[in-house]
């Protein structure tokens, strides 16, 4: 009976190590790929943190983000920003300024609500990282390491939300030991957005000076 129990127990623990492969993370991350795909919009909020222990520094900004295919528009920093699928719109009520751009990763808030979801398709390194419970949400974590050598970019960890295979955290972490964790909250999925949704009424901003 003892050499039974442990003869199963090496076959349990040798198949949970095989399973903590980068393919496993990989089919985790594509299962999380097919299940956002298949969204027709989605809109969330998030906290973005910055902190730098070394040096003392800790910041945080809450946004909020709506998401259609390319489409976006985003709430960050008191300003606006929204893409139509041809150009970029960043609207600043702060000096009543609005710069459009024609390229879409023209982006000055560093925050591509497109890209964020889908980014690590490609360019990544995936390894099984660590599972953490997060107020009763089981979160599992990608280490995402780039492939090509990145001076400023040491890793990224991606966390899962296992029962929804939605991302829930992402964190990034620098050369420089700066660490950067941006947070999903609050996601909704396939709500009801009006045809002008992602469109740029410039009437609604006539003291506004445009930079284009």
């Amino acid at each position: 009976m003892k050499i039974f129990f442990i003869s199963n127990f090496f076959l349990f623990l040798s198949l949970c190590i095989q399973a903590q492969t980068p393919e496993a993370a990989k089919k985790l991350l594509d299962e999380v790929s097919k299940t956002i795909s298949g969204f027709q919009n989605l809109t969330f909020d998030f906290t973005y943190v910055l902190e730098n222990r070394q040096e003392n520094i800790r910041q945080e900004t809450k946004g909020s983000a709506t998401i259609s295919g390319d489409f976006y528009k985003l709430n960050f920093l008191g300003n606006e920003q929204l893409f139509d699928g041809e150009k970029t719109y960043t609207i600043i009520p702060e000096n009543e300024e609005i710069t459009i751009s024609s390229l879409e990763d023209d982006n000055d808030f560093g925050i591509n609500p497109s890209k964020l979801l889908v980014f690590y398709r490609e360019g990544y390194a995936f390894q099984w990282d660590i599972k953490q419970n997060v107020k009763n949400r089981i979160i599992q974590f990608v280490k995402l390491i780039p492939i090509e050598e990145n001076k400023d970019l040491k890793y990224l960890l991606l966390g899962i939300d296992l029962k929804t295979k939605t991302i829930f955290r992402l964190i990034e972490i620098t050369t420089s030991q700066t660490r950067t964790t941006l947070t999903l909250k609050n996601l909704k999925t396939n709500m009801t957005l009006g045809p002008d949704f992602f469109d740029f009424d410039v009437s609604k901003y006539p003291d506004y000076y445009i930079n284009d």
